[in-house]
């Protein structure tokens, strides 16, 4: 099993495979599906190091991209959420999201209420263009810290 194992990661991480299975994993990950792509990432960066630059942009751009689906989604959820806002912690939330406005994008690297997150920027019509750009730089800053950790600081 492990040889198997062994065989399908390294086919992934070739290079002409292992950017766009990265785009797909870090893409998917960021919306409501719950994947990490840090595995992916790690993988793709033991085998092939001289991708470190490329592959960290394309992690970032693939989870951007997947925040951006979750703004999307809940923008369009706008709606159907009115239907639960009339409970106390529920207005609370909103109204920590309303003072920090697109800035809270910051946080959609945190797992399991990140990309929650994205879908209520969208819900709440927070600027669009303003809130890819601080989930860019959330998710950027993620993957660097991420990459470098498992890289340098506990490489085995």
């Amino acid at each position: 099993m492990q040889a198997w194992l062994d065989s399908v990661l390294t086919l992934l991480a070739l290079p002409q495979f292992g950017l766009s299975t990265l785009f797909i994993a870090a893409f998917v990950s960021a919306t409501l599906v719950p994947v990490g792509s840090e595995p992916f990432l790690f993988g793709l960066l033991k085998l092939n190091p001289s991708m470190f630059w490329p592959a960290i942009g394309v992690a970032t751009l693939g989870n951007t991209l997947g925040g951006v689906v979750d703004w999307w989604m809940g923008y369009g959820a706008h709606r159907v959420a009115d239907k639960y806002s009339h409970s106390k912690h529920h207005a609370r939330v909103l109204g920590w999201l309303q003072k920090l406005g697109p800035k809270a994008c910051l946080l959609s690297w945190l797992p399991l209420v990140g990309d929650p997150l994205c879908a209520v920027a969208g819900w709440l019509k927070l600027s669009f263009w303003p809130c890819v750009f601080y989930m860019a730089v959330g998710k950027f800053a993620r993957y660097i810290t991420m990459t470098v950790a498992l890289l340098y600081i506990w490489p085995e």
